[in-house]
């Protein structure tokens, strides 16, 4: 589809996300259940639970559990907004309904922020989890993340059916292998059975400085990372542009997460204290992977660990999918370069797809100059784009309400429970992650804090530097509906 295609596809309805022109319904109701199940399950638990036991201890199931309820009300003012219109554009779209170009700008600049420096996350985590296994070691970590990128990217690149298929099965591998490591784990805590030099039980909890080891504030520091870890929840908005019968399929999605958050997240936390202390955890080792070479069965260790590199993978995978949908939705307006539009003959578009792919090569950089750090400072700048983000979803909802009370819009049944409220107490969170950062001075928190202004002033600059595109666009639009 042409570039005047897509200008024209809008005409008169301006509501209408020109990006959303030249897709295919490709991806069926089992690919985006496991979508939204895989979004939820991610190298945020796999990798990042070891480093955040270490520091919290037991109390980071209430991290878990906080930062999951308000990741749930996002996602499910979000999938309120997919009932009143889907698009590919998801947040995008809608921030440019409900808050103008601008607002759409900062969305969709700000999620490119978090999926590319996410992307660096995965490749690090990835090289991190290669390196488990003795053969790897001598290759730099550099490499290891770059042949990941390179494979990954490849996949994207192919159709959306071929990316649906691959989440498919790489949730299914999540979740199977939660699913079994957490049954083992409760017979071994029920049964008392020894883990390393302890036994296990429910007492492991308290025995080791109690639920908060080290008082209430580290607890209060991991909720950045905590925060990470749920990240990728709202790609089931942007899978809605591209599914059959979203109506159906999204509520039942979304609603899932709840049940999801609570039994992967914070019950796998508890259960994890109750089988080794927690300062048995370490950064940069999955728990899952320390607690069975606690058991002496290393080839279980191993199976794990390539179970956890396949959620970074499919982390990855997923990142990459949802930034080429989003930049295309900014360069359809005209927010974004020219060539993020670029659409493959398979639908792909594959334009900010190598756009993200750009940025996790500098990661590899990072991998080679800082291969001990790069984890934890990506991971920061990642949070910082979530906060935006979600920031960006739940302002879009609360003005979507306002447009509903006047009576220009109807809310779909499917919606956010206690809005306006709702809204606002998830703000308010949001904006004390971002303190909680600030305080955050023995790590890279408060680095990143510092970091916001250049990403304030980058917007700005970059809104300046599009605006004279996002005018043409607009006025190209204008002809065209004149024409009709």
């Amino acid at each position: 589809m042409s570039d005047q295609d897509l200008r024209t596809a809008p005409a008169g309805t301006s509501h209408v996300d020109a990006g959303d022109a030249g897709y295919r319904k490709s991806l069926k109701t089992r690919h985006v259940n496991m979508i939204a199940i895989g979004g939820a399950i991610g190298t945020g638990l796999f990798l990042g639970a070891g480093g955040r036991l270490a520091s919290a201890g037991p109390s980071l199931a209430i991290a878990y559990a906080v930062c999951g309820f308000f990741s749930f009300m996002v996602v499910r003012a979000l999938g309120e907004l997919v009932l009143h219109r889907p698009s590919s554009g998801s947040f995008v779209s809608y921030s440019r309904e409900f808050m103008g170009e601008k607002g759409a700008f900062v969305a969709g600049w700000m999620h490119f922020l978090n999926w590319s420096t996410t992307g660096i996350v995965d490749i690090t985590a990835i090289a991190l989890y290669i390196h488990y296994w003795k053969m790897f070691t001598s290759i730099p970590q550099w490499v290891l993340a770059l042949i990941a990128l390179a494979v990954v990217v490849t996949i994207n690149l192919i159709s959306v059916r071929i990316f649906g298929e691959l989440e498919f099965w790489f949730s299914i591998v999540k979740v199977g292998a939660l699913v079994a490591f957490m049954c083992v784990g409760i017979v071994l805590v029920v049964t008392g059975h020894k883990v390393g030099a302890q036994d296990a039980g429910p007492m492991m909890m308290f025995d080791h400085g109690g639920v908060f080891p080290k008082g209430v504030l580290p607890m209060l520091v991991v909720v950045q990372g905590v925060v990470f870890a749920y990240a990728s929840t709202e790609l089931v908005g942007v899978a809605a542009g591209e599914t059959e019968n979203p109506e159906k399929v999204m509520p039942k999605a979304i609603n899932s997460i709840v049940w999801r958050i609570l039994v992967f997240y914070v019950g796998s936390v508890l259960l994890l204290t109750m089988l080794l202390p927690w300062s048995a955890y370490k950064e940069g080792e999955s728990p899952f992977v320390t607690v069975l070479g606690k058991l002496g069965v290393p080839a279980a260790g191993g199976v794990m660990n390539l179970i956890v590199l396949t959620a970074a993978l499919s982390s990855l995978n997923s990142g990459l999918y949802s930034t080429g949908r989003i930049l295309r939705s900014l360069g359809a307006a005209g927010s974004a370069p020219r060539f993020t539009m670029a659409m493959s003959r398979s639908q792909v578009p594959y334009g900010g797809i190598l756009l993200t792919t750009a940025i996790c090569v500098l990661g590899v950089g990072l991998n080679a100059w800082v291969p001990k750090d790069a984890f934890e400072i990506v991971l920061n700048f990642a949070a910082i784009g979530i906060l935006g983000t979600w920031a960006m979803i739940m302002i879009a909802h609360l003005l979507f309400v306002r447009r509903s009370r006047e009576g220009t819009l109807r809310r779909p049944s499917y919606r956010l429970p206690g809005s306006p409220v709702t809204e606002i107490v998830t703000l308010v969170f949001l904006a004390s992650v971002l303190v909680l950062m600030w305080f955050d001075r023995d790590g890279e928190g408060h680095n990143t804090v510092l970091a916001v202004p250049v990403i304030i002033a980058a917007l700005v600059a970059g809104w300046f530097c599009a605006r004279g595109r996002i005018a043409a666009v607009r006025a190209s639009r204008a002809g065209a509906a004149a024409e009709e």
